[in-house]
């Protein structure tokens, strides 16, 4: 498994780096587009939905929603004077409120899962509050002065995904070499509280790092602490919340195209709930 999960790995990062620095700010956009086409129709299943006409639904819904979204709102109009349009805003927000809503979900699970269990409508709800704010956030990140600086927004969300890579390889391995204590046994019985640790730790690890490269100014040091560890936990619980609703539609992976990592949606479940808070907290604590 573990050998699977490098070899995948190390397939997927330089994609990802290509996506992020080497497409055209559309281009970008299609290729997030479609990344979260794929996450739609692994999300079908988790909200009940078995036949083909009914997952291509629900999948082409998201689509038209993601495609409407640029179609009424270019990427280089997402920022005017360094102020986010009140659509995104709004998108983002509602994503952030899903996010702590989720947390609580989580934290009462199994007791919760009567609030969606026998209803596929509201499952369908969570999967767009998941996949529409995060599509936006990472629109809006990669558009973050672009006319000025096209690459800075890369910059800025390869930090995003360096900070939930370093929890996620931090968690597994400080997980499987010291994990004694579940952290939430009910929804993830392979993660741990050492895990948990672990993963804060190297992320830590890597905001330090960062500080000191690109020289985060004395002032800004509490808001960038603060957005990046706000970024690390909520994406804990990104990977939690799939889990949980994996759980509950007796799912063990999302898909199959990943080896070692599952389906779309198992790989960038963490970066669902990471994009929408992280964008929310850098514009209002950094920006």
């Amino acid at each position: 498994m573990l050998k699977q999960r490098l070899i995948t790995a190390l397939i997927l990062l330089p994609l990802a780096l290509y996506c992020v620095f080497g497409l055209a700010l559309e281009w970008f956009a299609v290729a997030i587009t479609v990344v979260m086409l794929g996450a739609a129709w692994e999300w079908s299943p988790i909200m009940g939905l078995r036949r083909p006409l009914s997952k291509a639904l629900y999948t082409a819904s998201v689509g038209a929603a993601l495609v409407a979204l640029q179609w009424c709102l270019p990427l280089t109009e997402i920022w005017q004077d360094k102020q986010l349009n009140p659509i995104y805003f709004w998108i983002l927000v509602s994503g952030a409120i899903w996010w702590a809503i989720a947390i609580i979900l989580v934290l009462n699970y199994p007791n919760s899962r009567r609030l969606w269990a026998r209803t596929r409508s509201i499952a369908g709800v969570f999967g767009y509050l998941t996949l529409i704010p995060a599509a936006a956030g990472m629109f809006a990140v990669r558009s973050l002065d672009y006319a000025n600086e096209p690459l800075f927004g890369g910059f800025v969300l390869l930090f995003i995904l360096l900070l939930v890579w370093a929890a996620d390889v931090g968690a597994y391995f400080a997980g499987v070499r010291y994990g004694r204590n579940k952290l939430m046994p009910a929804v993830s019985p392979g993660k741990t509280m050492e895990g948990l640790c672990g993963g804060i730790a190297l992320a830590f690890v890597v905001m330090m790092v960062v500080a000191q490269w690109v020289q985060v100014p004395a002032e800004q040091y509490s808001g960038f602490y603060f957005t990046g560890l706000l970024t690390v936990v909520v994406s804990v619980f990104g990977d939690l919340t799939e889990s949980m609703f994996k759980r509950c539609a007796g799912v063990k992976d999302s898909g199959s195209l990943l080896p070692g990592h599952g389906g779309l949606l198992d790989r960038i479940d963490s970066l669902t709930a990471a994009l929408p808070v992280f964008t929310l907290a850098y514009l209002w604590l950094l920006l």
